[in-house]
């Protein structure tokens, strides 16, 4: 029994301490919510006042159900105006919408909240992601922001995680890393390499060795967090931190995994380290993310040296431009100079072509014109003959009238005559038309050589040519010479050839001719190496008269080159000219049309009040028509109501008649007459009784009836003393003179 007593107590000491284990831990949740909902509730004064301590417990890790709050108090995101802009920027287009609809799947694809296609994850990132394109038009959109917003949307609502994003851009720098030019990435990498050099300098010898660059592994750190490489509960513990801290935490935790696996990544070639930052690296503290939290703020971090290092960043990237902008001018100058030099080189060929057929027509031209001179001068000397020819004809015509009295002078020798008179002004007319022809000719050759160049480039061709001609005679006499003593080298030669009996002659002789056989061979050579020499001189000559030639051609070029450039400056001038009064014009042409369109706006406005003020009368006189047509209608019902009363008192006259009838008795009335308790002001005959009703009224019995049986108003009264007036004067009114006197008492009804 002891021991089992022993052993239960034993049990129930276990329970107890179990229950205990549990009830602190489940008292530690507590504290802890409890502790963070104080937080957020005096958030500025632990801001102040706490801010180690919230530095602390924000490494520790902010717990799940306060995220959404505490990343919208640390990024001071609660009331922003931009969260009243969301609804309308939904319903705007924005350039950026296929790059986001085709990214989305690929963020958080394995996540409940964002897989399958059109889920609801997927259409509030895109919501978000569209709104801030639109917002911010400069960064746009960029595929690293997905994963953050993504991560934002876990944790609150659109609209909430579209102003924190917003505020993530301006205060975190990640804006300058989402830019297109994406230099603020360029700078942390520049940063973090230096890190790595001094703090790991072994590892980074190991890198460069195998051309394994920072980018390859560290962009993605910097442009989504970790959130792509660390599981969703290790990456939020970073976010949380750098949430307060900023990017200091992605340079101290990307250090530490190098440091953590420094000696495997020794090991390890290019390929195998990629592999090694995609495979395992992200799964080593998926158990144990303070271990990686406390690997991170061991490493050194100095913000003074990374301002220094942003700073030499700057002027590198400054000096980079500036280099970039030169070899731009540079090549932009020498592809204009290439340009240049093929548009003068087109020109000097063309003004050489130009040359060439200038001299060449010109030649043709003084050949045609030493010819057309010695035709003229055969037809002047036609022409003299000619007149010679005629002064002798006339002389002999009038030798002829003088012996016309001579009778020994016959018929045949006056047809001679005759004859040969005709002919003689054949030829007079036919040299005449000769001597037009040439005169045209001449004519014609003084116009074309008035097209040709000016005379001092006709001085300078001469003198070119003159100096052509002096290199070309000193040219043919070296060449004379040299047939000279080639003749006589010749003649020598055969001379000595023509010697015979060399074979009878002494040994020595045969040596002696050998050798002079040879001097005379050497001579040739020697008098054939001259002529070349001579050759060589003249071509030299003549390349440099074509090099003076060219010369000359290249300063007329660059001549008209100017006298063109200063052309084109002046029309430059001339067109800016142009130009501003061409804009002045459309200013005031600009002017006048707003002016005619205000005149006409003003002129449409007083139209369209007027035609108001016109409808507003026609509305008025139909109003009054219709009031007019009511009174009318009016009128007329009141006219048919008076009649009708009227009736009604015609009928009552008829019924008091009868009554009448009825008091009537044989004798006559001695005492007076009661009816109904009234007394009658006199007695009543048979005689007295009128017949009709004109006749009561006549009498006044009617009047009396009337006022006994219904009293009326003094007004009524006077009325019905109308209608008994008339009634005295004819009896033959009719019921319109009656309906007359009875509309005022009707309209005083109505009233």
């Amino acid at each position: 029994m002891r021991s089992m007593n022993g052993s239960r107590r034993n049990s129930g000491s276990s329970l107890v301490s179990s229950s205990s284990a549990s009830s602190n831990l489940s008292h530690l949740e507590e504290d802890t919510w409890i502790l963070w909902g104080r937080i957020a509730n005096e958030w500025e004064e632990w801001r102040r006042r706490k801010e180690k301590l919230l530095k602390e417990l924000i490494r520790k890790g902010i717990p799940h159900h306060f995220r959404a709050i505490v990343w919208q108090l640390l990024c001071s995101a609660t009331d922003m105006p931009v969260k009243n802009q969301y609804s309308e920027l939904l319903k705007m287009s924005s350039p950026c919408e296929k790059l986001i609809r085709r990214d989305i799947a690929r963020t958080y694809p394995e996540h409940e909240f964002f897989k399958g296609q059109d889920s609801l994850g997927q259409e509030v990132l895109f919501n978000v992601m569209k709104a801030y394109s639109l917002v911010d038009r400069e960064v746009g959109y960029c595929q690293g922001s997905a994963f953050i917003v993504g991560l934002l949307l876990m944790q609150m609502p659109e609209e909430e995680a579209f102003c924190v994003f917003v505020r993530l851009m301006q205060e975190y720098r990640l804006r300058e890393l989402f830019k297109p030019s994406m230099a603020e990435l360029g700078l942390c990498i520049y940063q973090f390499e230096y890190m790595l050099q001094e703090q790991l300098p072994d590892l980074n010898t190991h890198f460069r060795s195998q051309s394994f660059h920072t980018s390859m592994y560290a962009s993605s750190w910097f442009l989504t967090l970790f959130l792509t490489t660390f599981p969703l509960p290790v990456a939020t513990r970073i976010f949380d931190i750098f949430m307060y801290e900023g990017l200091e935490i992605v340079f101290r935790v990307g250090l530490a995994l190098l440091q953590v696996n420094q000696t495997e990544l020794m090991q390890l070639d290019m390929e195998g380290m990629s592999q090694y930052f995609q495979r395992v690296i992200p799964h080593q503290f998926d158990s144990c993310p303070d271990k990686l939290i406390l690997k991170a703020y061991q490493v050194k971090y100095n913000p003074k040296k990374m301002k220094r290092l942003e700073k030499e960043y700057a002027a590198m990237k400054s000096k980079e431009m500036e280099e970039q902008i030169e070899i731009k001018r540079l090549r932009t100058e020498n592809r204009l100079l290439k340009q240049r030099i093929e548009t003068l080189e087109k020109e000097s060929a063309a003004l050489a072509d130009r040359l060439i057929q200038g001299q060449v027509t010109r030649a043709q031209e003084a050949e045609e014109n030493y010819v057309i001179k010695r035709e003229l001068a055969v037809v002047r000397q036609q022409c003299s003959s000619a007149a010679e020819d005629l002064q002798k004809a006339q002389s002999t015509i009038r030798q002829l009238q003088e012996q016309q009295d001579n009778p020994r002078l016959t018929e045949d020798f006056v047809a001679h005559l005759e004859t040969e008179l005709e002919q003689s002004r054949l030829r007079e007319t036919e040299t005449l038309g000769a001597l037009r022809e040439m005169q045209d000719k001449v004519l014609d050759m003084e116009k074309r050589n008035s097209s040709l160049p000016d005379e001092n480039n006709v001085a300078r061709l001469q003198e070119e040519l003159k100096a052509l001609k002096v290199r070309e005679g000193e040219a043919v006499a070296s060449a004379r010479e040299l047939k000279l003593q080639l003749q006589e080298l010749s003649d020598t030669w055969q001379a000595h050839l023509s010697r015979g009996g060399r074979w009878k002659e002494s040994p020595r002789k045969l040596v002696l001719g050998e050798l002079q056989d040879e001097l005379m061979s050497v001579r040739l050579r020697e008098a054939q190496a001259l002529a070349e020499g001579r050759e060589l001189r003249q071509r030299v000559v003549e390349l440099e008269t074509q090099d003076h030639i060219h010369r000359n051609l290249l300063n007329r070029v660059e001549a008209e080159r100017a006298a063109l450039q200063e052309k084109l400056q002046y029309l430059a001038a001339q067109n800016k000219g142009l130009q501003t009064q061409l804009s002045e014009s459309r200013r005031k042409q600009a002017e006048a049309e707003c002016k005619s369109k205000e005149e006409v706006m003003a002129v449409r406005l007083r139209e369209a009040d007027s035609m108001a003020a016109v409808a507003e009368m026609r509305q008025r006189i139909a109003e009054l028509e219709i009031q007019r047509e009511e009174g009318r209608i009016q009128g007329q019902l009141n006219h048919s109501d008076s009649s009708q009363y009227i009736r009604e008192l015609k009928d009552q006259i008829e019924e008091l008649k009868a009554e009448v009838r009825l008091l009537k008795g044989p004798p006559p009335f001695e005492d007076p007459l009661a009816f109904d308790g009234l007394g009658l002001a006199r007695h009543l005959d048979e005689d007295s009784l009128p017949s009709s009703d004109e006749e009561l009224l006549g009498v006044g019995v009617g009047a009396a009836l009337q006022d006994a049986l219904y009293p009326l108003s003094p007004r009524d009264a006077r009325f019905f003393r109308r209608l008994e007036r008339p009634a005295k004067d004819s009896e033959g009114s009719s019921d319109s003179d009656a309906d007359e006197l009875a509309a005022p008492y009707c309209q005083g009804l109505d009233n």
